[in-house]
């Protein structure tokens, strides 16, 4: 196979924004997020939360439903999130100390090789430098934990930070011992979600902060996991995991749960504020969160509200920029006090060889499939003559012709996707598809003996059909399984910019360890002046939407380079400017 231009993580600061806001008519019932005016506290209430309780219970109710007080919010913004009816609203609106109001919004949750990739070594540069991000603490936002995991374990970790004011809660299938001194807190924030009719799932998942989607567990774990030997998916990607950061602490705030009304997992504005605040009060270090909502002016945005507290206390608060790219304007979590992280390809390919016949021709392709994929001299369909056939369309196999045997899917130049649930059913014995696109393949994809080639070996592989009379096919996977294995397995192959942000998340832990007199804004500047604008074939990176060379506005600021981020030169802070951000946010 040819020369591939592969790209790392991309960090990314872009400003985008759309104004969009829906009120709710008559009585019926919304929950809101509103900003008081701390100032404007009676001298009689000793809290803030007992002020926002007592206005809440003060508002008239004509249809004898009450407002309903969600969560009293201390440190990303002065205000708390209720359930009100718009009788509720125009009262609240008319009180002294009402600052704004805004309805809640709903956003969606957007590694044993990667340290090696991004150039950490355990005896130089900024691993040993940062003494592998000890005594900071990654606070994560996500659908939960799987504490159990091996990734999580405390062996040879020294106490918890005197500092740390978090806890762990008790809840289904969760207790206080789940904790230890790697993972030293686990919160979940579901008020919001329940308060908008959607119950959560017992089945797939629970009220408590454990992780049952798998999200939160990886992500947690790319960022600050364990070492743990010997990991892999089904044989696939063998080695040890670990953290960026193995040897940080982990806090997991769970704003992300499944369910069983709409069947998806979501986040809602109030839970994430809820979260991000109580991060904010337990004394974390780094948060990071791998989801987003709609973008919208940046005072209305609930992670750029908490990341701009976040921001005054110090805390490095880092984004995913969600996976609708690569095209333009796509992105998400565009405020300029995130660090948005973007995501690409690795130097490493999962997949399985491909010979023709009896070794005439020999080509490597991407297979994830989970089973023993060695296949031996299956003859080899194509479907000539019938473009439809050729390309392997909807319903356009017939069962007679292909049971048994592997059938060769065609490249089609106006629209190449991998179209493996086109030949379902079809009692194929697996398939060969020449495409474009492997680099968005997913793991799950691969429900039979599946691989993609290139285009350029794909059309070998045509040619090869054409002239040759009965066609043979072997394919060598490169993760047998054995006889006495069961397909199960701890780990998982999970791409995305939910998983580049951890990663960011783990090297900004190692930055603070090694600069503790740096700002947030400052480790940022540090990621961002250093990072790389070529890919390791020595050119500028590519822009995937057109195969040439990128510009800023594709690749922001470049590929992380962590051990140029730990001595960057120069840095641009932004202590001083802090209040500028404030004043810049309310312009927009």
């Amino acid at each position: 196979m040819g020369q591939f231009a592969l790209y790392k993580f991309l960090l990314t600061i872009f400003l985008l924004f759309s104004i969009s806001k829906s009120l709710p008519t008559g009585n019926e019932r919304s929950t809101y997020i509103i900003h008081m005016d701390k100032s404007a506290m009676p001298a009689p209430f000793s809290t803030h939360h007992d002020w926002y309780t007592s206005t809440l219970s003060s508002l008239s109710s004509p249809d004898g439903i009450s407002p309903v007080h969600l969560y009293s919010y201390k440190h990303v913004m002065d205000g708390f999130s209720a359930v009100l009816s718009q009788t509720h609203l125009n009262q609240l609106e008319k009180l002294p100390g009402h600052v704004s109001t805004f309805p809640e919004s709903y956003g969606h949750l957007h590694t044993t090789h990667t340290p090696q990739f991004l150039g950490l070594n355990a005896y130089s540069g900024l691993w040993p430098a940062g003494k592998f991000g000890d005594d900071i603490i990654i606070g994560v936002l996500d659908s939960g934990i799987w504490p159990e995991s091996e990734s999580f374990n405390d062996r040879n970790m020294p106490p918890v930070p005197q500092r740390w004011q978090g806890m762990c809660e008790t809840g289904t299938e969760f207790n206080t011992s789940h904790c230890n001194k790697k993972l030293i807190g686990a919160r979940k924030f579901s008020q919001g979600m329940k308060q908008y009719r959607l119950n959560i799932s017992n089945t797939n998942d629970c009220d408590s902060p454990r992780d049952f989607l798998g999200h939160g567990t990886h992500t947690s774990s790319t960022a600050a996991g364990s070492r743990v030997q010997n990991a892999n998916y089904f044989g696939y990607a063998e080695g040890t995991a670990t953290g960026m950061a193995p040897s940080a602490r982990l806090a997991m705030y769970k704003v992300g749960f499944y369910s069983k009304d709409i069947r998806v997992i979501d986040v809602v504005a109030t839970d994430v504020l809820a979260g991000m605040d109580q991060a904010i009060e337990d004394g974390v270090d780094i948060m990071s969160l791998s989801l987003g909502f709609k973008e919208t002016p940046f005072f209305k945005n609930p992670i750029a509200i908490g990341a701009f507290a976040a921001l005054k206390k110090g805390i490095f608060v880092t984004c995913s920029a969600g996976n609708s790219g690569p095209h333009g304007y796509t992105m998400f979590n565009g405020a300029p006090w995130l660090t948005t992280v973007g995501a690409g390809t690795v130097d490493r390919e999962l997949g399985a060889r491909v010979t023709l016949g009896d070794g005439d021709i020999t080509v490597t392709g991407i297979s994830m499939y989970p089973e023993n994929l060695f296949i031996s001299r299956i003859p080899l369909y194509f479907g000539h003559g019938n473009r439809r056939k050729e390309l392997c369309d909807w319903n356009s196999l017939d069962s007679k012709d292909v049971a048994g045997k592997f059938v060769f899917c065609d490249y089609d130049n106006e629209s190449s996707v991998f179209r493996s649930e086109d030949i379902y059913g079809t009692d194929i014995a697996g398939a060969i598809f020449s495409s474009d696109d492997g680099e968005f393949q997913k793991p799950a994809e691969f429900y039979l003996p599946f691989v993609t080639v290139n285009t350029k070996d794909g059309d070998l592989i045509k040619t090869y059909i054409l002239n040759t009379t009965n066609a043979t096919v072997s394919v060598r996977g490169f993760a047998p399984i054995r006889d006495h294995d069961y397909l199960l397995t701890d780990y998982a192959l999970v791409s995305g910019t939910s998983m580049s942000c951890p990663h960011t998340a783990g090297v900004a832990a190692l930055l603070k360890a090694t600069h503790r007199d740096w700002s947030s804004a400052a480790i940022r500047s540090a990621m961002m002046t250093t990072a790389d604008v070529t890919d390791n074939a020595n050119g500028r990176i590519i822009d995937m939407t057109t195969a040439v060379a990128g510009t800023p506005l594709d690749f922001g600021a470049g590929h992380l380079n962590p051990n140029k981020a730990m001595d960057p030169g120069l840095v641009y802070d932004i202590e001083e400017g802090v209040a500028e951000c404030g004043r810049y946010s309310l312009h927009l």
